[in-house]
């Protein structure tokens, strides 16, 4: 069971650290290993990803370093399909999404768990990866007469990066009850896949040629994680993209997800996290597309200047995001200022306002009014050393769940209820904005959302007959997100960890 640490890091993380650490400056100098680009697979089909030589990786490294509890083998060009390959593809992901987020992230920013972050690369037999503020875990498992390993593919690396990135600058949001937070930190995942993947020069120029510099076209970019898609794709097909795990261009429109089902095909939305996070995603990479678009020259320079650019408005927006039930358009309004006031000779405010108000994380109006709150806007988004630090953690409430027989009347959660710095809300289908939720009615629809998916364990002091099981549930390992723990006399619900396994299953 995955407990919570503390920054400062336990005694067995410290062996764990030492070791990967001594193997991998072991590893030298000048010479090259072999990955993949993006990932194993291409398409529909579960290979045929483009292979490339990367200059060996130093996990131990500031900024962010990782550390794999195998041991590293000795660097040399090894062949796709083997341990020691699968090593050094993890490896290169991983130091290459650090080095990404690091430069962006506020002066200090260490792990959640502590100086460095463990990563399992074979952690048991699951379509499946997670994280759980112990390091990452990663899995193998058998589809279609293929073995598949998803510590394999740089896009379910970064994309589990990710989530520990974000816990690392934005901690309050592991235990926020908010279905809309939850769907956030699935697309901060793919926004970290995808990011990652635009700072290799190989990329960068490949794919200008297939989308013609039209940045916001299906393509090896946009569509994350094939092989892992295609490997969940044979026993339900349509719980994921037809070609892929989650394509980032889609036409998807904000919707309350109160109003959304549990669970939808991939082609639908669900209130599910991976599903709903599909319309950040998509607005936040039609947006990076638009700031290209302004650029005169667009080469692969400037593609990476535009992916540097963004990943600092979407940190700053982060940052300075309220956590409420409308989490997604507090980011958004938070970018626009950043843009605006930090931006303003490249034009970028333009470009994201039409992709957030395309995909109705906010109404035109509310876009057109975020403008002239800028200045303070991004003041408190950028905020220095200085200013006063946010709580790590949400105000707390009681949430009556007498009528799930649960063997407690109440239960504490972590509410979304930070003061609101902008009075935005997501776009109405048909006018303005949809009418926000009270920070406890979006608690109890999460808590619910939870119940249906199987995905809390009851606590002994409970009544675990209350759990709702999953038929497709591996039994060799626990794969809940949450918990109901006893803490202090009172039922608490507590985040276990952020399982990417499944899709939207």
């Amino acid at each position: 069971m995955a407990k919570k640490r503390s920054k400062r890091s336990s005694n067995t993380s410290a062996t764990r650290t030492g070791r990967a650490g001594r193997a991998a400056a072991t590893t030298g100098g000048g010479s090259t290993i072999n990955t993949w680009e993006q990932d194993p697979g291409d398409g529909t089909q579960p290979s045929g990803g483009q292979l490339i030589q990367r200059p060996v990786p130093v996990l131990k490294d500031q900024p962010l370093p990782t550390s794999i509890t195998a041991p590293a083998p000795a660097p040399q060009q090894f062949q796709p399909g083997t341990t020691n390959f699968r090593y050094w593809a993890a490896a290169e992901a991983l130091r290459r999404g650090a080095d990404f987020w690091g430069p962006l992230l506020p002066p200090g920013t260490s792990w959640e768990v502590g100086p460095t972050l463990p990563v399992d690369l074979d952690f048991g037999d699951d379509l499946n990866a997670y994280y759980d503020r112990e390091g990452l875990k990663f899995f193998h498992g058998s589809a279609g007469g293929k073995m598949v390993f998803s510590g394999e593919s740089p896009d379910v690396v970064c994309h589990e990066l990710g989530h520990a990135v974000l816990d690392s600058f934005k901690p309050q949001l592991w235990d926020a009850a908010s279905m809309e937070v939850a769907a956030f930190h699935e697309s901060f995942g793919d926004m970290s896949a995808l990011l990652s993947a635009l700072q290799l020069p190989s990329l960068r120029q490949a794919i200008l040629a297939e989308t013609s510099g039209v940045l916001y076209r299906a393509s090896r970019l946009s569509r994350l994680a094939e092989q892992l898609g295609w490997a969940i794709r044979q026993s339900r097909p349509s719980a994921v993209e037809a070609d892929c795990l989650r394509n980032a261009v889609n036409t998807f429109f904000y919707r309350d997800p109160d109003t959304l089902p549990t669970s939808a095909p991939a082609t639908a939305l669900s209130s599910e996290p991976h599903s709903f996070s599909r319309v950040f995603t998509a607005a936040f990479f039609e947006g990076l597309a638009g700031m290209l678009a302004t650029k005169s020259t667009k080469n692969e320079a400037a593609l990476l200047q535009v992916s540097q650019d963004i990943g600092t408005i979407l940190v700053q927006g982060i940052r300075g995001g309220s956590v409420v039930p409308t989490f997604f358009s507090q980011v958004a309004a938070t970018m626009l200022s950043v843009a605006a006031s930090q931006f303003s000779a490249q034009g970028y405010d333009a470009p994201l306002r039409s992709a957030f108000v395309r995909h109705g994380l906010l109404p035109p109006s509310m876009a057109m009014s975020v403008a002239h709150a800028a200045p303070r806007a991004a003041a408190m988004a950028a905020a220095g050393p200085g200013a006063p630090p946010e709580s790590p953690t949400l105000p707390t409430l009681q949430l009556s769940v007498a009528e799930y027989d649960l063997g407690v009347p109440y239960i504490l959660v972590h509410a979304a209820a930070e003061p609101k710095r902008f009075q935005v809300a997501g776009a109405a289908l048909a006018v303005g904005a949809v009418a926000p939720p009270g920070e406890d009615q979006a608690a109890k629809s999460f808590f619910e959302d939870l119940l249906r998916r199987g995905r809390v364990k009851v606590a002994k002091a409970g009544n675990a007959a209350a759990e709702v099981v999953r038929a497709i549930a591996p039994q060799s390992h626990e794969t809940h997100t949450h918990e109901l723990r006893r803490e202090g006399g009172q039922t608490v619900l507590r985040r276990i960890r952020i399982d990417c396994g499944c899709g939207h299953c």
